[in-house]
């Protein structure tokens, strides 16, 4: 039977995390995670779950600003470097400061240390995204909106599938944690925001939801909802520790989705979005890729074969990218 494409096991929940107590010679263990309030609930996430997966084992969080978080008055997708919100934790894992780091996947980019290793991905949460408007449940849907309204979000790939389906809204950059972003809203200064649902779930504040948006309307970022554990990829004590957190549905997926962001040609350059969740014995496939500015994309779906996913991911890659050429639609080549 077909899995749904919103299942999700519950938050702070990992079945071989709660059920495998692992013993290690290792005590103690830091992990690096950004400081929004975010960041440290899903870094208190994983060090909850180490702790039950390893009696004895002592977890502390050390906190890391990046360049993501001490720059707010640039957009996201004009810094001129790639990984703005993990490059400083990286660097930290590979100076010895920190043993582990909990990362967003979305915010890592294709190419990544030879040094590193993402060693687990935790069961992912609800990948979709939301939108948000004054009066949350009794506010005014996506759909409903007024013509001209005002639509807060910095991301081009949501932008790029938003302007498809609403033309006339303006779309205005969005930067700052969650209540931040949610205090404009509230404020009058925009008519809604659109967020991840995920992020919300985990902060627990999943009553300011308007609308939460299908996979039709809006495909979710490369990586969207799930958290990366890095380490060092000579530190095998701490990868075993991090492994017992795996989630093998998770992990195919996000592995699938990143080996696309390859195979096109990298994730920043042009607006476009690739989501994989499990279906039968396989992965459904969606992807989107296009121009921000006019709306203009190309949207594939389709069911890899359990067999040969990576191989259809290369394929699918390659598809996308001619159709895209055959609009006269920017492509992250170029070409």
């Amino acid at each position: 039977m077909s899995k749904s494409p919103h299942q999700t096991r519950p938050a702070g929940k990992n079945t071989s995390a709660a059920t495998q107590a692992v013993s290690s010679p290792k005590k103690s263990l830091v992990l690096g995670s950004r400081g929004s309030p975010l960041a440290l609930t899903q870094a208190n996430m994983v060090k909850g779950w180490l702790e039950e997966a390893h009696p004895g084992l002592v977890v502390t969080i050390e906190i890391i600003k990046t360049s993501g978080d001490t720059d707010q008055g640039t957009a996201l997708d004009a810094f001129p470097a790639l990984g703005v919100f993990v490059k400083e934790i990286q660097a930290a894992l590979l100076d010895g400061r920190i043993d582990a780091a909990v990362h967003s996947l979305k915010d890592v980019p294709e190419e990544q240390p030879e040094e590193l290793l993402l060693a687990a991905y935790p069961p992912r949460e609800d990948a979709r995204d939301v939108f948000i408007s004054k009066g949350a449940k009794n506010g005014v849907k996506f759909a409903d909106l007024p013509q001209g309204a005002k639509v807060g979000t910095g991301s081009p790939r949501r932008i790029l599938q938003f302007r498809a389906l609403r033309p006339d809204l303006q779309f205005v950059p969005l930067r700052g944690n969650v209540d931040t972003r949610i205090a404009k809203v509230e404020s009058g200064e925009l008519d809604g925001i659109v967020l991840a649902a995920a992020g919300l779930r985990r902060l627990g504040r999943t009553e300011v939801i308007t609308h939460t948006f299908s996979f039709q309307e809006s495909i979710p970022a490369i990586g969207q909802a799930a958290l990366g554990l890095e380490c060092r990829a000579a530190d095998t004590a701490t990868a075993a520790l991090l492994a017992v957190l795996n989630d093998p549905d998770t992990a195919e997926a996000v592995e699938l989705e990143r080996q696309f962001m390859q195979a096109v040609g990298g994730g920043c350059k042009v607006p476009m979005a690739a989501h994989a969740y499990p279906y039968g014995d396989g992965f459904r496939f969606l992807a989107v890729m296009g121009d921000a500015k006019t709306g203009g994309q190309v949207r594939m779906e389709r069911v890899l074969d359990p067999e040969y996913a990576e191989e259809d991911v290369d394929e699918f890659a390659e598809d996308i990218l001619a159709a895209c050429r055959a609009k006269g639609l920017p492509t992250p080549r170029g070409d």
